[in-house]
């Protein structure tokens, strides 16, 4: 493998973390009430919330807790193929459910990159070990004599490396080396992702702050009584209403 640089390192994950930050910004302005409402109203009434305010806030961080591990979850996996494509040419991989292929030590990896270990569902996963077996029939029928390994890489988690149903699984520091032959690149990273992290956050917190305060008054008009108290009927029948079974039931007897 090449020496990994780290400034190049550093200079990539600058760039790109700002990528990541405006993408957090966007997210917000791309959202509308009706959207924060789709999310499960039977656990905030379970949670006693009381306040228009509060229970605004509370769908919002719901939200904004998927959106952001998505976002930064493709930020980490960027990354991790940067630094493949500096240390052993890697490349992205054109097969499909699969990230990246590169060459290290006589063994050609063919490898799907998750950011964590608690991804995906049963059919999920195992449509990615069927993704994994098609990516080596297919480097096979290019190179017979090709030693080739499917890797399961999976950016942070203290899982021990593990061959599951015919691919390896390499989880975070591990996986880091595997791509890099640095074994300290994933503590390396974490100075560089912090970059203008506070700047970046007050930016967020303010149009947060905005989009919590319209929120809160459009909630108020639609879902609160005379009284100003929360109508959880409401709430629940725009959530969850939409009765048809009588009718659908009847076509079936």
């Amino acid at each position: 493998m090449n020496p990994l640089d780290p400034s190049l390192v550093r200079a990539y994950v600058n760039e790109n973390i700002d990528d990541f930050h405006k993408r957090r910004i966007n997210s917000l302005a791309q959202l509308d009430l009706r959207k924060l409402l789709t999310k499960n109203p039977y656990l905030f009434k379970a949670k006693n919330i009381v306040t228009a305010g509060e229970l605004v806030t509370g769908l919002l961080e719901a939200f904004l807790s998927s959106s952001e591990e998505k976002l930064f979850g493709d930020f980490l996996e960027h990354l991790a193929l940067f630094v493949a494509e500096s240390t052993c040419n890697g490349h992205k991989s054109t097969a499909p459910g699969i990230d990246l292929e590169f060459s290290n030590r006589g063994v050609y990896y063919v490898v799907s990159i998750k950011s964590g270990p608690n991804w995906g569902n049963n059919s999920q996963q195992l449509k990615q070990e069927q993704d994994l077996r098609t990516a080596v029939v297919r480097v096979k029928q290019a190179n017979r004599r090709a030693n080739i390994q499917p890797v399961l890489g999976i950016c942070y988690g203290k899982t021990r490396t593990t061959f599951l149903r015919g691919y390896m699984k390499v989880v975070g520091q591990n996986f880091w080396y595997l791509i890099s032959d640095n074994k300290n690149l994933y503590t390396d990273i974490v100075e560089p992702i912090g970059y203008r992290a506070q700047e970046h956050n007050e930016q967020f917190q303010g149009e947060k702050v905005k989009i919590i305060n319209l929120f809160t008054g459009k909630f108020i008009s639609e879902f609160c009584d005379s009284s100003g108290a929360i109508n959880w009927v409401r709430l629940v029948q725009y959530n969850s209403g939409n009765f048809d079974l009588d009718e659908v039931l009847g076509t079936v007897q």
